[in-house]
């Protein structure tokens, strides 16, 4: 108790400092519990308030981030034809990319954050907790190189227009981390996608380019590794390789379907993820890890998880069967082997603010999510992905799905009832 008594004594008058005061409340209410419960008219009573719920879900994404961070440097390696096995040159791949990685954490949290603190004391209430989720998402969903700058313009657009202008935290309309996302996407189309964003730190993906080392991997790095007994440090002289491609395996399909998915790419590669693409979405058997634990605790919709994947396959047996475009001719089950769709599943659909809140609208809801993102992924020539685009449309029809599915239950118990 002696640390809970000693945060109370230095607790800042709420009138004299309302932004000191906003800042004190989100430290204590993430370290204690609040102490006080509603006494009556509640129809639901549980140990676990809302900041402990997006706690959940933060932790349930960390081997995403474990991944993520191994993942950046092993593609930024293999583009130099160095230490081709995953594990080979450990510490050099974690170290590049956690340089990578926790800038776009920290200027994520900064910006967002800073918001919401902001807007708390303008309201004179407590800081909300719906940018745990939100901070801890926007970074994996990135590509390893983004410009912070864009990233710091994309979080505040997210922020303030898709949530605070709502009225924030659980009136927004639109997941906002996928906002953030689509901000950069469409302010920067040309330099977002292709083949050059997804691998870190070479001046371009071609045979001969430079690599781009700062002093803090040759002149802090490479000197601790040493002391430490390494014998394989950060060369700045290292160039890509001959018959290097930084290409993903969504936009190799695009261009001449599953063989020429399979020339430069593994199943297996594919499957556990060491493969190019944001930093957080290519490991499939992490993200169904954490969907697991989504699941298990209750916070994410299984019906949303399920009617997703049925709805994109039901999308994928048809364009087989239409057979049109090497992409078409992808098998269905090979789909799932590409892009990010085991991560929107289980982290953006399943958002509970933003989809569908009813026991059939949320089948209803995640079955279009995956019929339509899959009729995005494969026939929009422009960006061979779908979900981002998916999930934003199925957001805005959600509360109409509710509707109708209320209506329809309201009007047929009325009939039972008049029969």
């Amino acid at each position: 108790m002696g640390l809970l008594d000693t945060l109370k004594k230095i607790e800042p008058d709420k009138k004299e400092s309302p932004f000191l005061h906003t800042l004190y409340d989100g430290f204590f209410t993430f370290a204690f519990a609040p102490d006080h419960v509603t006494k009556g008219g509640t129809h639901i009573k549980d140990g676990i308030d809302l900041k402990r719920t997006m706690v959940i879900v933060v932790l349930a994404m960390q081997l995403c981030y474990l991944f993520g961070s191994i993942n950046i440097g092993h593609q930024h390696f293999s583009a130099l034809g160095l230490y081709s096995g995953f594990v080979q040159g450990l510490h050099l791949k974690l170290a590049y990319g956690l340089v990578k990685l926790i800038p776009i954490f920290v200027v994520t949290h900064l910006v967002g954050l800073g918001i919401e603190f902001w807007y708390a004391a303008k309201k004179g209430h407590a800081i909300e907790e719906g940018f745990l989720v939100s901070g801890a998402l926007i970074p994996l969903i990135m590509p390893p190189d983004v410009p912070l700058l864009w990233l710091a313009m994309a979080v505040a657009f997210a922020v303030i227009i898709g949530k605070e202008a709502f009225g924030g935290t659980g009136m927004n309309i639109l997941n906002v981390a996928l906002l953030a996302r689509v901000f950069i996407f469409f302010a920067y189309p040309t330099t977002i996608s292709g083949d050059e964003v997804w691998v870190a730190g070479l001046a371009k993906p071609e045979a001969g380019a430079m690599v781009e080392y700062g002093a803090i991997f040759t002149g802090f790095f490479n000197p601790l590794f040493e002391s430490l007994g390494f014998t394989s440090f950060f060369d700045p002289t290292a160039t890509v390789i001959d018959g290097y491609t930084g290409a993903t395996p969504l936009s190799l399909a695009y261009q001449g379907g599953w063989e020429n998915v399979t020339r430069v790419y593994s199943e297996s590669q594919m499957w556990w993820g060491a493969i190019p693409g944001s930093i957080g979405e290519t490991s499939k058997p992490l993200i169904l890890a954490g969907a697991g634990i989504l699941i298990a605790t209750g916070i994410a919709s299984w019906r949303i998880m399920l009617s997703m994947f049925v709805g994109a396959a039901v999308m994928a047996m048809l364009l087989n069967a239409w057979d049109a475009t090497p992409f078409m001719s992808v098998p269905w089950y090979y789909q799932f082997w590409m892009g990010s769709f085991f991560f929107a599943m289980a982290f953006m659909a399943t958002d509970p603010v933003t989809a569908a809140s009813t026991n059939r609208g949320k089948i209803i809801y995640g079955f279009l999510i995956g019929f339509v993102g899959m009729i995005i992924r494969v026939l929009n020539p422009a960006y061979p992905e779908g979900w981002m685009l998916a999930i934003l449309f199925m957001n805005v029809f959600a509360p109409l799905i509710d509707h109708y599915v209320l209506d329809a239950n309201m009007t047929r118990r009325m009939n039972r009832a008049n029969a």
